[in-house]
């Protein structure tokens, strides 16, 4: 359960910009396990319910005003991030997903130990100039990043392939199997008037283009077809939100932001990420410690999420509304299918991604930068029950 002891507890900055989501989770995760083990955390972020949670656990948070993309306010940002840092004085910086990545290695320069975790690649999610620029940038700003800490190998990869010449750590994500565990699946409120025969289809995420709920939506009427007392549910909020809604049909529900995606995971019959680009999502993990089957477009990290059986029931193409349609209503129709494909997925989620072995490989990253190997970061007890969450 300890890194073994052989120098003083570090003082860690972490640095992220988004906020919400799977970032945001693992940031929280990460400053919980660290603060337990006695390190100085602090985190640099926008105000918000992630400000909140850290100061909460104990964190030093610190405000940093920036914005989702870059843009003008970008010299700003840098400028209060280099104050930060020197205020902080931290032994390693930790910037998470690609705005805070590219602010905080312009800000730091490699003058302090450097962890970039892109959480998906900044490239992925634009399209003509504007990718050339965000890949031209990562090449460029990797000499700034003692270590590149990818989700999954796919993402690696991808990185590699990029011609990103990065010193790089694969660090899988995890979930605490604690919180996130099978249990009554009593549906919320928002489902009072569904019958008990109905089959419910979840979809946890940010409304965006990149989750690809459009995709969903566009496969929907076959499910119904197939399926006639299937219902949707979208979990979450975001840019996209008035266009899917204008989208969808009367099946299809949504929630709007939520504290907690853990009632909707157990209220499912089968929990869908159909996303268009990912690092290796978090929402798949959870759905799938609480017992439930998932499917998942084959992007990067998704066959790292599943145990190899399971791929040939829970992995589809990408933005294919035909195949994500016949792999849920294969699911929703075979009782066996989905008893096992549930029990296989929640045993080798228990088994590769619990959170305390993210926790202690990520220990064991700042270990080798301050200069003792695995170990110099000093012990790292995580704890075994994480009550705090932060919207998936």
């Amino acid at each position: 359960m300890h890194l073994p002891a052989t120098g003083p507890a570090p003082r860690v900055l972490h640095l992220t910009q988004p906020v919400d989501g799977g970032v945001a989770r693992v940031v929280t995760d990460l400053t919980r396990a660290q603060l337990a083990a006695g390190w100085d955390v602090t985190a640099a972020c926008p105000d918000g319910p992630l400000a909140a949670a850290l100061r909460s656990l104990g964190a030093d948070v610190r405000r940093w005003p920036a914005t989702r993309s870059p843009g003008p306010s970008l010299g700003a940002e840098t400028r209060r991030l280099a104050r930060i840092v020197a205020e902080v004085r931290p032994d390693v910086v930790h910037a998470h997903s690609a705005k805070a990545g590219l602010a905080g290695r312009l800000a730091v320069r490699g003058r302090v130990p450097t962890v970039f975790q892109p959480h998906a690649w900044s490239f992925e999610a634009v399209g003509g100039v504007t990718a050339a620029l965000a890949l031209g940038w990562e090449r460029w700003a990797a000499r700034w990043a003692a270590r590149v800490v990818c989700v999954s190998e796919a993402e690696r990869r991808r990185g590699v392939s990029a011609g990103i010449r990065g010193r790089w750590e694969v660090v899988p994500n995890g979930i605490d199997p604690d919180r996130f565990r099978p249990g009554l699946g009593v549906r919320p409120a928002l489902l009072a008037d569904l019958g008990p025969r109905a089959r419910l289809v979840v979809c946890v995420g940010r409304l965006c283009r990149q989750k690809g709920q459009d995709v969903l939506l566009a496969a929907w009427d076959r499910i119904a077809e197939r399926v006639p007392d299937a219902r949707l549910v979208l979990v979450g909020d975001g840019p996209d939100g008035a266009r899917l809604r204008a989208l969808a049909p009367a099946s299809v529900r949504f929630t709007g932001a939520v504290a907690d995606a853990l009632p909707w995971y157990r209220a499912a019959d089968v929990v869908v990420l159909p996303s268009r680009w990912e690092g290796m999502a978090l929402a798949p993990l959870e759905a799938m410690a609480c017992g439930r089957p998932v499917v998942l477009s084959d992007v990067d990290g998704a066959r790292e999420v599943l145990p190899p059986a399971l791929a040939p029931h829970c992995l589809v193409p990408p933005a294919d509304p035909t195949a994500l349609a016949g792999a849920v209503s294969a699911l929703l129709l075979d009782p066996a299918l989905h008893a096992s494909t549930a029990r296989q997925g929640r045993s080798h989620v228990l088994t590769a991604h619990d959170v305390r072995h993210t926790a202690r490989a990520v220990a064991a990253v700042y270990g080798e930068l301050l200069g003792g190997g695995p170990g110099a970061a000093g012990p790292l007890a995580v704890p075994t029950e994480y009550r705090e969450s932060i919207q998936s």
